[in-house]
């Protein structure tokens, strides 16, 4: 007997229930959902949810696929300053907003400058923890370009802080990977550190 093919169906809520949420968390805080400035607000925070969150919809393997190995006789590192981070965080929504310092050294194949500050969008447009968002983009570089050694840094103004709690208004967050030669040679990430010192 043919086993039936069983369908799974997308288990997120609707667009539509989605909306509802957002007018139920409207309607929390006392406001009148109905009011004139208010009543289409549902709608346009799913649509920035939509934007905030796209990195749920990108896949890293993709976005590292296309190498070129015509480097020349090039051995040093590769490194990409100031990539624009803008996530949010976990445990409250809030934003947090900086720069990644990223850099690998090639072992044989290079990938396009633009990729990195693609894969880091990829990882930064989902709910986060700047820790996790860290080893994330260095563990996709490790495993899909395979180089000999990977280096990330984070650095990040968090609004749970600014806004809310204890209300730090200039806190930076700073968080660093190192893999390969960065992780066994010192001399590999002090210079990583040095050329980023600033994030200029």
């Amino acid at each position: 007997m043919k086993k039936k093919l069983k369908i799974v169906k997308d288990s997120r809520p609707s667009r539509v229930e989605a909306e509802r949420a957002v007018k139920t968390l409207i309607e929390y805080i006392g406001e009148d959902a109905e009011r004139e400035g208010v009543r289409e607000t549902p709608q346009r925070v799913v649509k920035a949810f939509d934007e905030y969150f796209h990195g749920y919809g990108l896949d890293a393997a993709e976005i590292l696929s296309k190498t070129f190995r015509e480097v020349g006789d090039y051995g040093g590192p590769v490194l990409v300053k100031n990539i624009k981070v803008q996530s949010r965080c976990e445990h409250h929504l809030a934003p947090f907003i900086g720069h990644a310092h990223i850099a690998y050294v090639p072992d044989g194949r290079v990938v396009g400058l633009s990729k990195l500050s693609r894969l880091v969008d990829a990882y930064a447009s989902r709910m986060q923890t700047q820790e996790r968002l860290t080893e994330e983009v260095a563990n996709a570089l490790e495993k899909y370009l395979k180089p000999k050694g990977v280096a990330v840094m984070i650095e990040a103004e968090h609004f749970c802080m600014k806004l809310r709690g204890v209300g730090e208004d200039h806190a930076l967050t700073v968080t660093t990977r190192f893999g390969g030669i960065y992780k066994k040679d010192r001399a590999a990430r002090e210079s990583f550190l040095k050329l980023t010192a600033g994030g200029s």
